[in-house]
């Protein structure tokens, strides 16, 4: 019988389903149906995902919404993405209450006593305010709902082009397209093959549910049969520990949970039986090669590779014996699934020449953002692909290797980061005249954020701590630049427009890789 666990609490499959069905009667009650959305702003608990399929059994969407966010960046998405409820940590709950629109249906979910410990939380939080709702008993006094679900949760992510205000990915799906969203993701985790079927799958949601791998995994996981282990926060000792114990089989990962895992004292690796592991994937963010090289030493030839978009899905895929033989390659299509490296005009490319990367999965069903209908179809080079934001090449067994990016955007440690988001709050700094942000190499992270800053003419002298801490209270923790140099006078082409990329080249001299 399958399970949820969360630290010592174990979940019976049938209690969590019986959840998730008192939780959709108890949306219903309040007018949340099919085309409707709920936002959830939580850490990772049963609880994030108990709300996204009690939303996606009624037909409703989810918005998952970062935790480490500001108000005004909740009040937005929460605007911007018309949904009727949201779900939060009671913690979260002061300081967001600015950026909760008085429309909105609030449901406080009690902050559980393992990730007040995880993240050394107070024990007590502030008085919850009069419109807010206590989800678990309001949740109980409902019957179960007993309708069929629909096949997957619809999960509308936001994410952030140059001008930096996020966008909604929404598919356009029904229940042929779902189904073959499905089979994209039965692949991704090793749901199929001899890799075992869900009932005999155990797996851990390693990373932050607010992100579209870990979110996909932990929903398709769950949704499938397997049984789950939500660790709070990554912790790479706590990870070689459940995996013994609860004798995990597969594994959804970003390359710096290998950094960090490989980071720990020999003598505590070794005293650890992973002998149970299958299958162990990565995606989201570029590996360095000699760091994938020690995975497979250590782990043995069942790490895979996925290459992907929210936009579109993941798209190549690669064993261990393809990467070995095609070193630093994210992967190949497989049938069913197109890639094209293009020009600026669109016209197709041949074997091993740099453009950008454009996919579709046949049958996948179409993409929009919501409220920006123009920024999809920009998106669009050739009809029914969507560009990935990347360039890259295929050699000529037609494995792609990613190159450099085509947007101005961060990958740090999995976490995609907007440049002009930072960027838009220096500009508001006193004494600032003009910065620049952008990505520069990063052992454990892959990239951090660099900074570089230009003053106005005797303007008061600034340090890089007096940047950070000016950032603080404007932009999420995870943004803040990790390094900050000033400069006299910043290079700009002809146009006017600034010339980052003279700035970035020096830091990635060297490298075999851009991203």
């Amino acid at each position: 019988m399958s399970a949820i666990s969360f630290g010592e609490d174990v979940l019976p499959r049938a209690l969590f389903d019986e959840r998730i069905e008192r939780a959709a009667s108890a949306l219903a009650s309040v007018g949340i149906g099919r085309g409707d959305g709920i936002a959830v702003m939580m850490r990772n608990e049963p609880g994030f995902i108990e709300a996204s399929m009690a939303a996606g059994s009624l037909g409703a969407f989810t918005v998952p919404v970062n935790w480490h966010a500001v108000a005004d960046d909740l009040r937005y998405i929460l605007d911007d993405s018309g949904v009727s409820a949201l779900f939060i940590h009671s913690d979260l709950v002061e300081q967001m209450r600015p950026g909760i629109s008085e429309h909105i249906k609030l449901f406080v979910v009690e902050t559980p006593a393992l990730i007040r410990k995880t993240y050394r939380l107070p024990a007590t939080d502030a008085p919850l305010p009069v419109e807010a709702t206590l989800w678990a008993p309001f949740r109980d006094g409902f019957p179960r709902r007993r309708h069929p679900p629909e096949t997957l949760p619809q999960i509308v992510f936001y994410t952030s082009g140059t001008t930096g205000r996020p966008k909604g990915v929404k598919r356009i799906m029904g229940d042929a397209e779902m189904a073959i969203i499905a089979g994209v993701m039965a692949r991704s985790y090793g749901f199929l093959g001899d890799y075992g079927q869900a009932s005999e799958i155990s797996t851990v949601v390693t990373g932050p549910m607010y992100h579209g791998l870990p979110n996909a995994h932990s929903n398709f996981t769950v949704r499938a049969g397997a049984s789950v282990t939500i660790m709070p926060r990554f912790d790479p000792e706590e990870l070689l520990r459940i995996i013994e114990t609860k004798r995990i089989t597969h594994l959804n990962m970003v390359p710096i949970m290998f950094y960090r895992l490989l980071q720990l004292p020999p003598e505590v690796r070794g005293k650890y039986d992973l002998s149970s592991l299958r299958y162990v994937v990565h995606g989201a963010a570029p590996i360095a090669p000699a760091l994938k090289r020690e995975m497979i030493a250590w782990w043995g030839p069942i790490i895979h590779e996925y290459y992907g978009a929210t936009e579109v899905g993941n798209v190549v895929f690669c064993s261990s014996e393809e990467w070995l033989a095609h070193p630093g390659t994210v992967g190949k299509a497989p049938p069913g699934t197109d890639v094209l490296i293009v020009d600026h005009d669109g016209n197709t490319l041949p074997p091993g020449e740099v453009g950008e990367i454009v996919c579709r999965i046949r049958g996948a069903g179409d993409m929009t953002y919501l409220n920006h209908e123009e920024d999809r179809r920009a998106m669009e080079l050739v009809p029914g692909f969507i560009g990935a934001g990347d360039m890259g090449y295929l050699d000529e067994d037609g494995f792609l290797f990613i190159c450099d990016r085509v947007k101005d955007m961060i990958i740090s440690g999995g976490v995609n980061i907007y440049p002009a988001q930072i960027e838009a709050a220096l500009h508001k700094m006193p004494g600032v005249a003009d910065c620049a942000v952008f990505g520069i190499p990063d052992e454990e992270f892959g990239e951090s954020v660099h900074g570089v800053i230009e003053l106005k003419q005797d303007a008061p002298a600034v340090t890089a701590s007096d940047v950070r801490e000016y950032l603080r209270d404007h932009v999420p923790g995870y943004m803040l630049p990790k390094t900050v140099e000033f400069a006299t006078d910043l290079p700009r082409e002809e146009s006017g427009k600034l010339f980052k990329r003279k700035l970035r080249e020096p830091f990635w001299q060297g490298m075999d890789r851009r991203i």
